[in-house]
């Protein structure tokens, strides 16, 4: 990856940053406002006031929520930092939905240094919750953090970054696509993260293919900018994070495991040029004596499997470290074959 160093963990300050909000609020009602913002949250704009509503709610569901977006998005932002330009790190960024801030913490995990960063949401106690937490990280606190109504009405200023992560199954179709315009009309690169799930694949699609109307090519995951081979109703791409777990999500969720696995979709878009990856491995590689099975997106827009096995010596090393969602083949791969 094309990105350089970070003194700052984000990762590992936003956790302690995390797990200070439940300093006095008891386990069980962290718990208990978890489960009912579960059931209710829709995160949507709506006339009335959020279902987010003050201080105690937010940091329950922040607790809960956030390490999983964080690690989401920041795959995703990895994908696009391996296809830019080397060097290349957006100048600014506006988060859009982005409610405490998940998305501007991957940011800064991808992305040495301090840049013009903007939040927008509906939410205030959400906005009040992740300037607070922002003040963790040096390179967030002069973090704009704007509430804003996303949907038809939504305006942003020019950008280099416009991130939209599990904002649209929260919108009506027509508020969706407002929302991919304007962040195709203000940004360079614009990347949308949503549930690993069919429907979430189904509005990723959409979304892509406003932003390739638009002009945009695609960065990631995909080999190409052309239609999905998928077939619609037969399968779905999403890839997955490792989230650690904190004690709140082992009592919510009733389990004994230290993390978990966040399913996500996702597309990274750009209006420069981009290298994305040869192919990418959509699903667990599958690891079997003395071969490994990998499912490729193709960038002629076919999925294929490729068997690698031992007599192909240091390709047979990568693919048994190969992750789903990784560039196959690896860039030193690639370039020891040409």
């Amino acid at each position: 990856m094309n990105v350089p160093h970070s003194p700052v963990v984000p990762g590992e300050t936003l956790r302690a940053a995390l797990a200070g909000l439940l300093d006095g609020l008891p386990a069980k009602q962290a718990a208990q406002a978890v489960e009912r913002l579960i059931a209710n949250y829709r995160g949507s704009t709506p006339t009335d006031a959020p279902i987010l509503r003050d201080r105690a709610d937010v940091a329950a569901y922040a607790a809960y929520r956030m390490p999983a977006t964080f690690e989401a998005v920041r795959s995703a932002l990895g994908a696009l930092a391996d296809a830019a330009p080397a060097g290349w790190a957006p100048g600014s960024h506006v988060d859009v939905g982005g409610g405490t801030g998940a998305a501007t913490w991957a940011v800064s995990a991808t992305w040495d240094g301090e840049r013009p960063v903007t939040v927008l949401d509906w939410a205030e106690p959400a906005l009040a919750l992740g300037r607070e937490l922002a003040a963790a990280n040096p390179w967030l606190k002069t973090t704009q953090w704007q509430r804003s109504r996303i949907g038809s009405a939504l305006s942003i200023e020019s950008t280099d970054l416009v991130t939209v992560s599990y904002v649209l199954k929260e919108l009506t179709e027509a508020d969706r696509r407002s929302v991919v315009d304007a962040a195709a009309g203000a940004a360079q690169a614009v990347v949308i993260v949503e549930p690993g799930t069919p429907d979430g694949y189904a509005r990723v699609i959409e979304a892509r293919d406003r932003l390739v109307a638009a002009g945009f090519r695609i960065a990631a995951p995909c080999p190409h900018s052309s239609a999905c081979p998928i077939v619609p109703g037969e399968d779905w791409c999403h890839f997955s994070a490792r989230v650690s777990r904190s004690s709140l999500h082992r009592q919510v969720k009733g389990g004994s495991l230290a993390y978990e696995d966040e399913k996500f979709s996702y597309v990274a878009a750009v209006r420069f040029d981009a290298v994305p990856a040869p192919e990418r491995v959509v699903r667990k590689p599958q690891i079997r004596k003395g071969q490994v099975l990998l499912d490729l997106c193709a960038p002629d827009e076919r999925l294929h499997r490729e068997t690698v096995t031992k007599r192909h010596g240091p390709l047979y090393r990568a693919a048994r470290d190969a992750e789903w969602g990784d560039a196959w083949p690896p860039p030193h791969q690639e370039s020891a074959e040409s």
